[in-house]
């Protein structure tokens, strides 16, 4: 395999290897993924993500690799990320231009440029059910009978990947990197699931910390914002838009009440550009 163009970008800190495969195929796999994403290794980043032609009538698709080479169904954060890129390629960089249809495993994303160079994805309505999550048995997903350690009553919820959120009065003394492994793992998640801690500061603020599946503890995640902000909102804790403070930086979410649909806004960035060294694919 050549060597391949790259784009190294980031979501609040959440990054990202980004390679645009619409033109020409990228074969990645499992341990191809790994091995670009190894910190030491290869570039580094918590997802491999792929740009790939449209299969059902969008603009183009995205396929997301976490660190260890496993495939997730949607990332907000890179979301954003590719967003930026595809829609100054398009010319509907400015706020109020026609929204980017995204193809992903999670479903199809709109995304449209926001003020002040920040991106908006329409991540779509979250699913509560629990075959929807998914649980491996029936049970109330908006108080979870489940606990592990000192974490215990989160909500479970899908927003076109898997979240477990765990409600805390300090986020930040929480032991994620120790608990978050196990959590991910456990039996009654048959996919696994991303795992966060959240402390509600206020009616429209929150104190987010995630421990991603596939990628461990990062310092931000979109989906897992969506999630964190949702499980507040289900719980009366919080209003339908709140400002999601990550160690990162923030988000805003936005539950509309009209269709349900989750909206998430936050800023992008580049880090540098480069190229696949052959050794690594």
């Amino acid at each position: 395999m050549n060597a391949r163009p790259f784009r190294k970008m980031h979501g609040l800190g959440n990054d990202f290897v980004v390679v645009d495969a619409r033109s020409e195929p990228f074969d990645l796999d499992a341990a191809r993924a790994a091995r670009i994403a190894d910190r030491r290794w290869g570039v580094g980043c918590d997802q491999v993500i792929v740009l790939e032609p449209a299969r059902d009538g969008g603009d183009l698709a995205l396929r997301f690799f976490n660190s260890d080479g496993s495939e997730a169904e949607a990332c907000g954060n890179g979301t954003r990320c590719v967003a930026s890129l595809v829609l100054a390629e398009q010319g509907k960089a400015e706020q109020g231009k026609a929204a980017l249809a995204i193809e992903t495993l999670g479903g199809l994303l709109e995304a449209r440029a926001a003020e002040g160079g920040a991106v908006e994805v329409d991540m779509g309505p979250p699913r509560f059910a629990w075959d929807a999550v998914p649980l491996a048995r029936e049970m109330d997903t908006l108080h979870l009978d489940f606990r592990h350690g000192p974490l215990a009553d989160p909500v479970a919820l899908s927003m076109g990947n898997p979240h477990v959120v765990f409600f805390v009065e300090d986020a930040d003394t929480v032991d994620l990197p120790a608990l978050g492994l196990a959590i991910e793992h456990d039996p009654l998640f048959p996919q696994r699931t991303n795992v966060q801690v959240v402390q509600v500061l206020a009616r429209d603020r929150i104190r987010h910390r995630i421990w991603e599946r596939g990628a461990g503890l990062t310092q931000a995640s979109g989906s897992g914002g969506c999630a964190a902000a949702l499980a507040a909102m289900r719980r009366g804790l919080t209003d339908r838009r709140v400002v999601v403070g990550q160690p990162g930086g923030e988000l805003t979410i936005t539950w509309r009440e009209a269709d349900g649909h989750v909206i998430m806004t936050g800023p992008v960035a580049t880090s540098f550009v480069g190229s696949l060294d052959p050794a690594l694919l």
